[in-house]
């Protein structure tokens, strides 16, 4: 129903109502119950409450870092951010506690500068930031009486144990259910399998209408399985036999996509058991089983010998398990530094700063009627204002719609649930409850917030502090307009330069792969990871592009025309592939490649001017 209405209301407006769709995560609901409750209930036996408080809401900062993926995923998705929030909650702590009003601002508008352009690195940097910000606002503006050190070691202790959680406790496989003796890297097998599934689609879908969106799930599967498989190691020692395994089987799966993306752009139908040496590979990844006798796709034309060729190398990779470590994404300093000081980050900082610093500030004013004096229990409008002005997590008016809205309902339920349940009994078992709906609730923004709001205001009371639903309610709308002002206000440089920074990147991307093809290297494993990048890169800028349109007209505009720009450099990554596969079968181009590459080109420079700073591809 939600979908059906967003496709009739204004961009702006539909993004609110739209929710993502997938299986129900059982085994994060599991670790979402087994985390903030059992804590609270160790610091309560202890008499350590608050410090049972800190440690369940860094258990459910955690925990919406809990997505789908690889246990070594986690370490960095989960790990990452939680350092970052000990680090915030340890300034916080001492800041509040030893800094007068405007001192303090000032240091929480710095922490804002730095956390917002260090989010544009990426989404686990954008994580850090997010509880950069929110601890230090809970480490300044929410008194308690233990030490900043022990606040420091009990948040450490929340997020250790639901990352524990995480790596430990056994997850049925997808298909079956069943359970696996060794289940410590089915989140590798099930994304490398999605691959080859992926590869198989795209294959059944050439020459159709459906071809272009499946070379983008395939994209897109090709993603998380770089993910799944680029975290730190689960020992110390050096690979496993299974590990190295998969690594090969990702490596193998890279011609596969390059051969099935070439014949999309060929647009020619192929026969239909080319998709089924695919489909039986991603069988055996998921048994982790050899591949076995593979059907030939034929070897009618350079993009079906490829094909042919990269069932049979992949068929071999399987049986040796050993092949390239292609699945690194390899990120210079230079590059990182670029993200962070770049337009888009400077962007992206001055935005966080701003909002954080500015409600921060007016959080301390009406606490306390006053500039100057002491600063308590004011945590929530900026940590509020944190949540809400972050670029990277949707359009900011859906943003505000969804906060707003879940802030209400969760205030709503909470003091309904506070009237009724017991003490501290029954907030300990509400706070299971919630924990166990977070990862559900991720789904939607939203939901997201009925659920958080309501688990926060439960670990506050058992923390000690009255209801204060009623007060919630008011801050959060607060928080809402200073980011609405504050989301629109003119910044230094040009609007929408977050998204021009993902077109430059994708389009420097493009341009590499690009060079290396021409260059008729011989080097296949740098041009599939070049080619990876580009494409990722591409999936990266159409993402914020999406944002982008889905904002308010007066700001969704700055960003009219990139959307073009992108489609057409997907459409020379994939001629640049098809090159490829052409020249590693013939060793020449056609007219028909020299000419549709020269076409892109100057279509590429026509478009790019028109949305500013123009860069073409030499």
């Amino acid at each position: 129903m939600f979908r059906t209405a967003a496709r009739t209301l204004p961009p702006w407006l539909g993004h609110a109502l739209n929710a993502q769709r997938g299986p129900v995560p059982w085994n994060a609901m599991v670790r979402g119950a087994l985390a903030g409750g059992p804590l609270l209930i160790v610091a309560l036996a202890a008499g350590r409450a608050s410090l049972g408080v800190l440690a369940a809401i860094a258990a459910m900062l955690a925990g919406i870092n809990d997505r789908p993926g690889s246990r070594r995923a986690a370490v960095r998705r989960i790990g990452v951010p939680a350092l970052a929030g000990a680090a915030g909650l340890l300034v916080g702590t001492y800041a509040g506690q030893h800094l007068p009003a405007v001192a303090l601002t000032l240091v929480l508008t710095g922490l804002g500068l730095v956390a917002g352009g260090v989010s544009a690195v990426g989404p686990v940097a954008s994580g850090a930031g997010t509880q950069l910000l929110v601890t230090a606002a809970v480490g300044a503006g929410m008194p308690l009486p233990d030490p900043g050190w022990q606040r420091v070691l009990a948040f450490l202790a929340g997020a250790g144990w639901l990352l524990l959680l995480r790596l430990l406790l056994p997850t049925p496989t997808s298909r079956t259910g069943e359970l696996r003796l060794d289940f410590r890297f089915d989140g590798e097998r099930a994304a490398v399998a999605d691959v080859y599934e992926a590869v198989a689609a795209l294959l059944e879908a050439v020459g159709t209408q459906h071809a272009v969106a499946r070379r983008a799930a395939l994209t897109a599967a090709l993603d998380h399985a770089q993910d799944a498989l680029a975290g730190p190691r689960l020992r110390r020692r050096a690979a496993t036999a299974a590990e190295r395994r998969l690594h090969a089987q990702y490596a193998a799966a890279l011609p596969l996509g390059e051969a099935a993306t070439a014949l999309a752009w060929a647009e020619r139908t192929v026969p239909a058991r080319a998709a089924e040496g695919p489909r039986r590979l991603a069988a055996a990844v998921r048994g982790n089983t050899h591949a076995g006798p593979l059907p030939a796709p034929g070897r009618t034309d350079p993009a079906l010998r490829a094909l042919d060729d990269a069932v049979l190398h992949a068929a071999a990779a399987f049986d040796r398990g050993r092949g390239p470590d292609l699945h690194v994404r390899r990120r210079s300093p230079r590059s990182v530094a670029r993200a962070v000081l770049g337009p888009g980050g400077r962007e992206y900082g001055l935005r966080v700063g701003l909002c954080f610093g500015a409600s921060a500030a007016v959080a301390q004013a009406l606490h306390h009627g006053h500039w100057y004096g002491s600063h308590q229990h004011w945590y929530w409008l900026p940590a509020t204002a944190v949540f809400l002005v972050k670029p990277d997590l949707g359009p900011l008016v859906s943003r505000v719609l969804c906060r707003a809205a879940g802030t209400v309902l969760g205030a709503l339920l909470f003091a309904a649930f506070a009237a009724v349940l017991p003490r501290p009994e029954g907030l300990v078992a509400l706070v299971a409850v919630c924990g166990a709906l977070v990862p559900v609730a991720a789904r939607h923004f939203a939901a997201q917030t009925t659920v958080v709001t309501v688990l926060v205001l439960a670990l506050v009371m058992v923390g000690g502090e009255p209801p204060a639903s009623a007060g919630r309610i008011g801050e959060t709308l607060l928080a809402c307009a200073i980011v609405l002002v504050a989301g629109h206000l003119p910044m230094p440089g040009q609007w929408g330069a977050g998204v021009r920074a993902g077109i430059d990147a994708a389009d420097a991307a493009a341009h590499a792969y690009l060079t290396h093809v021409l260059g008729e290297s011989d080097d296949r494993a740098t041009r599939w990871t070049l080619r990876r990048e580009a494409y990722r890169t591409l999936a990266e800028a159409r993402a914020a592009i999406a944002r982008a349109a889905a904002e308010l007209p007066a700001v969704a505009r700055h960003s009219e025309g990139t959307d073009e720009v992108a489609a057409v450099l997907e459409r020379l990554v994939d001629t640049t592939t098809a090159c490829a596969v052409h020249l590693d079968d013939t060793g020449r181009l056609t007219a028909h490649h020299t000419e549709r590459l020269a076409a892109l080109r100057d279509e590429l420079a026509e478009r790019r001017g028109r949305v500013g700073r123009p860069r073409t591809l030499a």
